[in-house]
């Protein structure tokens, strides 16, 4: 069975991801046939526009296919969680490097792997049902799918902010921080899409919706507590920022992830930092490797995903117990 619907008309390449009931959550078939599709259109000149959509109403797609990486992980299969990830990160570098324009219509939740076949290409719209998360180290993990690359190009302390604590951000904060570019009502969405697949203009196509909201985003905040890459030292600060109640919600999604997650986490982003987009997905393949081995991993895709029950324990509980030398074992640097 497949989960992609893929059609061709006025010059436009539409793909259409179909797995309404996982939140069209990335599996292995997906990905190869969207990499498969892509490269076939990018050698099709008759083909001038790619368009990605969904057919759910709840999400444009809600991440990778993390249970089934758990369950190869439980099982010691790891030549099928290397080819997965492997596959995937070729399929984002294929985005990012794609020779035509790229359009992602996001109405709905796009976390993780979402963002991995969305925030790579030229065009991301969202609506202000557009939900956008990277909430990897509450499972045991971290921010993958070329994150390491785009979010330390985030401004000042947002990509830290956003892969420490999977805080999820909405709509037009989106676009105020770069992570997409154009924001379309959902209202109007349907439109916009009928005129990109009449191959209309993308800028007149994009220019029929807009917004005078604007972005709450606590920019300066952000900037403030999370311009560390040391994790104790941001959880440290925002702790000492009583009667702060946005400070104090940061604390308590922190204290809900994973310990060595965090530590790993803060790691490959001050490496992706200065490091090429191919280099951070091949530090990413290789923390993938070996965070999946972990207990945090099964335990926090349990807790999550499987259960849950949404009370994971992790070991060590606590940031100040992580060991560097495990940290350095999974980003693959020397302590």
């Amino acid at each position: 069975m497949s989960f992609i619907r893929t059609s061709v008309s006025n010059g436009v390449g539409e793909i259409v991801l179909d797995r309404p009931k996982a939140l069209n959550a990335l599996d292995q078939t997906m990905i190869d046939e969207m990499y498969r599709t892509l490269g076939e259109w990018g050698d099709d000149d008759s083909i001038e526009t790619v368009l990605v959509t969904s057919v759910s109403d709840r999400a444009f797609c809600a991440g990778g296919d993390i249970k089934s990486i758990r369950e190869y992980a439980l099982n010691g299969d790891s030549a099928a969680i290397s080819r997965y990830f492997r596959s995937e990160y070729r399929l984002d570098q294929l985005i990012a490097e794609y020779p035509k324009p790229y359009v992602a219509l996001i109405d709905g939740a796009a976390m993780g792997g979402g963002l991995g076949i969305s925030v790579h290409g030229e065009i991301r719209v969202v609506t202000e049902k557009a939900m956008i998360a990277m909430p990897e180290t509450a499972i045991g993990f971290f921010p993958d799918i070329g994150s390491t690359y785009f979010l330390p190009r985030l401004p000042d302390g947002v990509g830290m902010w956003l892969g420490l604590t999977g805080a999820r951000i909405h709509g037009i904060d989106a676009v105020a921080i770069g992570l997409a570019t154009h924001f379309v009502s959902s209202a109007d969405l349907p439109a916009v899409a009928g005129s990109i697949r009449a191959g209309e203009d993308l800028v007149d196509a994009l220019a029929k919706s807009g917004t005078s909201e604007t972005s709450d985003v606590p920019l300066r905040k952000i900037g403030e507590y999370f311009a560390d890459d040391n994790v104790a030292a941001i959880i440290g600060g925002l702790r000492g920022a009583v009667g702060d109640e946005w400070a104090q919600e940061m604390v308590g999604l922190l204290e809900k992830a994973s310990p060595t997650s965090l530590w790993v986490t803060a790691a490959m982003l001050d490496a992706g930092a200065h490091s090429g987009l191919d280099e951070c997905f091949d530090r990413e393949l290789h923390a993938a490797e070996q965070i999946t081995k972990t207990h945090d991993f099964a335990e926090g895709v349990r807790a999550v995903l499987v259960d849950k029950d949404r009370n994971p324990r992790f070991d060590p509980a606590s940031v100040d117990d992580v060991d560097p030398k495990l940290v350095a074992r999974i980003v693959g640097e020397s302590v």
